[in-house]
């Protein structure tokens, strides 16, 4: 099969910081578009469709997370394995993976969806979902379990583009599919009353519409990285490969939104003001760690390519420059919405006892969010070289054990909103020391491999 390689980005050789840079920048912008999304399907419920619907479309957010974080974790293992294979110049294989990963993804979205239309009720009615919405609940998440099959299909198609180095198609198929998103909202909800059915809708046929253009593309290529729909099948030591590094990752990721649940009943025990203004403090956190993400993702794929092609040396540079910009550049980010911090929460609120909370989470919280680069980069570079179980276990332990003992022990004694914040730092300079004494002692047992 003709090789097109002047397509894919040369990981391999060359400087490393400006092409870290040109391969993050466009996926944290990715996720925070995707927040921006998010909040605008939110205000079109809210603002259109009334507080019954705002309050059933809130209620499945936890649910909702569950299935994204583990889409987002699997997601993972393609990209590892991918570059992985081009690191070896293992070129045969690519095409083998990618038909494996694109057939699976399709398939596992649709046994997803499935589960999730089986699960929703009881778990809706276990979250604590008054009665009074929960019809409407469950009309929004039936509808919107139609997504996960082309969710996962574009989350698995984008690792294969990131794999090769190609960050910025992914961005421009969000910004299409976002934007097509809220105009059908606006439609669906404002000139059709669809409600919450609407919103739903809409977030269907956008993942339709992302999932396609990534398919579209990858069936016009003629090189390695070709999808042909004739080939769609599912090969066993590819899917092995797959799993290994995106399963744990996957669980790592579902398991995480646990820990947020007991510390929610913390925040509910400070009455409604904290809670709104708790719930308006997260969006900011969400864009900074974005930017920590972006680079951890960085950090998988070129460590993967790298380690592939045997150079040690260059995955310990890509260690300490995905460490120092996840870091600078989020806390960059931290630091502009901590300076104007009163503005930002102005856009959200007109209560000042709500905004009181929000600006007490904004100091205790994103204003240390780089901290979380150390964890998620520590993670992504092990990841990288194919060990993907210690990761998920440390995070874990760190960011659900750690916090709950955190909630039992500390916050009983002192029990303020502010050490109940507390605990997201404390968690983060624990998971990362841990997952560094990792990182550290494997790389001693490479290197004398």
């Amino acid at each position: 099969m003709a090789q097109t390689k002047h397509k894919e980005m040369d990981m391999l050789h060359g400087g490393l910081a400006g092409k870290l840079i040109l391969f993050a920048l466009p996926l944290a912008f990715s996720s925070i578009l995707q927040q921006l999304f998010n909040s605008a399907d939110v205000a079109v419920v809210g603002r259109f469709a009334g507080d019954t619907a705002l309050a059933a479309v809130g209620s499945c957010v936890a649910l909702v997370g569950i299935f994204v974080n583990l889409i987002v974790g699997l997601s993972v293992g393609p990209n590892a394995v991918l570059a992985l294979l081009i690191g070896q110049n293992n070129r045969e294989e690519i095409n083998r993976t990618l038909h494996t990963v694109i057939t699976f993804g399709a398939a596992l979205g649709v046994g997803l969806m499935i589960v999730g239309w089986l699960t929703a009720k009881p778990i809706l009615v276990l979250s604590g979902t008054p009665e009074s919405v929960l019809d409407q609940a469950l009309l929004y998440i039936f509808i919107y379990f139609l997504s996960i099959p082309f969710m996962l299909v574009y989350n698995f198609g984008s690792a294969v583009l990131r794999s090769y180095g190609d960050s910025r198609r992914p961005m421009y198929y969000l910004l299409i599919s976002g934007t097509v998103n809220v105009i059908l909202n606006l439609f669906l909800v404002i000139a059709l009353q669809l409600g919450v059915a609407g919103v739903a809708i809409a977030t269907v046929i956008s993942n339709v519409l992302s999932a396609g253009m990534v398919l579209t593309h990858l069936a016009r290529r003629n090189d390695d990285f070709a999808f042909r729909f004739r080939r769609m099948r599912i090969e066993k030591m590819p899917l092995l490969r797959i799993l290994q590094i995106g399963i744990p990752a996957g669980i790592q990721g579902a398991i995480f939104s646990v820990s947020n649940v007991f510390i929610q009943s913390g925040i509910n025990s400070f009455g409604e003001n904290a809670i709104a203004g708790s719930s308006l403090a997260l969006n900011f956190e969400y864009f900074t760690y974005d930017i920590a993400n972006a680079f951890a993702q960085a950090a998988v794929t070129f460590t993967s390519q790298n380690y592939g092609a045997g150079d040690l040396s260059r995955c310990k540079k890509i260690f300490r420059y995905c460490m120092l910009f996840g870091v600078v550049f989020t806390e960059i980010l931290s630091a502009v919405f901590m300076i104007w911090d009163d503005f930002f929460v102005s856009i959200y609120t007109t209560s000042s006892a709500v905004a009181a909370f929000a600006i007490s989470r904004m100091r205790h919280v994103c204003s240390l969010e780089g901290l979380t680069a150390t964890y998620e980069v520590e993670s992504a570079a092990l990841r990288g070289m194919g060990k993907s179980l210690e990761p998920a276990i440390f995070t874990v332990l760190g960011t659900v054990v750690f916090r709950l003992i955190w909630m039992a022990t500390i916050f009983r004694l002192v029990p303020t909103f502010e050490m109940l914040m507390d605990v997201y730092v404390a968690s983060w300079v624990f998971t990362g020391g841990a997952l560094l004494i990792v990182y550290l002692r494997h790389m001693r047992k490479v290197s004398h491999a």
